[in-house]
């Protein structure tokens, strides 16, 4: 009798658990930390939608688009979390994505109104250095100093990427120029932001690519002042990260909830100091306190979505000319 009560307690489990419904959401490596926002996500969803929440990580965010495409129709995720706005007209071009009708207040730096992706939160670009040395002002005082920076690959990192436009919304023709004075500050490339990042903080590097938000982390969760964002007399890059449905997810209905989720007051409430970026939607109690010590960037840059493709494939070339010398 105890043994058939076994098999009628393994059966009700494994009963439950195909009736349990699963959301696949893939997303960049940091997200799904143990620091980033991914726990506290998954728990507040799983919470509401009675479903298991599960995170992908795959690489950084340029890579995640790489990774559609090579599965195309076939892919496991239900939703991709992690692109910008640098790369969603290729993300359209692609037709793996379906429509959203996620409405919101957002409280972007910009209007909002694509119908394939909905934003979660948003930050600038910027160089991260300890406090207490002499930062640059611009990209090309930086070309011009003897400062040591990592920088991400543009090839499979939305930082990366976005280092890439900002050097060509801020200089255009004059962007192989920049490339190549920086091309001698750059100690290594790496495929993501968590791996630039941890060699700075190791040390390997004076400043690291990252984003004006970046020295919160260290003044909130670890109680230090000593980090900074250069302030860049040319602007910074705008970043919107944004999520959206796989038009193959066979979970459509479970995939537009957690669009919906994302706008909502505990999915952005999370976004501050999980993932160090501003909440896309401003929570009720507002910013944690900290936040009003960042740099706030004089001129905003940014490459319309649409004209993002022709401009990052001009903007490559001359990366890799220049890197190649």
């Amino acid at each position: 009798m105890k043994y058939l009560g076994c098999i009628a307690g393994v059966f009700a489990a494994s009963m439950a658990a195909a009736e349990t419904p699963e959301l696949v959401v893939y997303t960049y490596d940091s997200f799904v930390s143990d620091w980033g926002p991914g726990p506290a996500v998954e728990k507040a969803f799983e919470a509401e939608c009675g479903c298991d929440l599960k995170f992908v990580g795959a690489g950084d965010g340029a890579a995640l688009l790489a990774r559609i495409k090579l599965e195309g129709a076939s892919t496991e995720a239900d939703v991709v979390l992690g692109l910008d706005t640098n790369l969603t007209a290729a993300a359209n071009a692609t037709e793996l994505f379906a429509a959203q009708s996620v409405s919101a207040q957002y409280s972007l730096p910009i209007e909002w109104n694509d119908e394939t992706f909905v934003p979660y939160d948003w930050g600038y670009f910027a160089f991260v250095h300890k406090t207490g040395i002499d930062a640059p002002t611009s990209l090309k005082a930086l070309g011009e100093s003897d400062l040591k920076i990592v920088i991400q690959d543009p090839r499979s990192s939305t930082p990366g990427l976005g280092l890439l436009m900002w050097v060509k919304a801020a200089y255009g023709d004059e962007a192989p120029m920049i490339w190549e004075s920086l091309s001698d500050n750059i100690v290594t490339v790496t495929k993501g932001w968590s791996e630039a990042y941890g060699l700075f903080l190791e040390g390997e590097a004076d400043m690291a690519l990252s984003y004006t938000t970046s020295p919160a982390y260290h003044l909130i969760a670890e109680e230090d002042a000593g980090f900074a964002a250069a302030a860049f007399d040319e602007g910074h890059y705008l970043q919107v990260e944004v999520a959206g449905k796989l038009a193959s997810s066979d979970q459509p209905e479970l995939a537009d909830q957690f669009l919906a989720f994302m706008v909502n007051e505990e999915f952005q409430t999370i976004i501050p100091t999980t993932n160090w970026m501003y909440p896309a939607v401003t929570p009720a109690a507002g910013l944690p306190n900290g936040f009003e010590t960042l740099v706030t960037p004089t001129k905003s840059l940014l490459v319309p979505a649409e004209d993002a493709p022709a401009v990052r494939d001009a903007a490559l070339a001359e990366w890799l000319t220049a890197l190649s010398k």
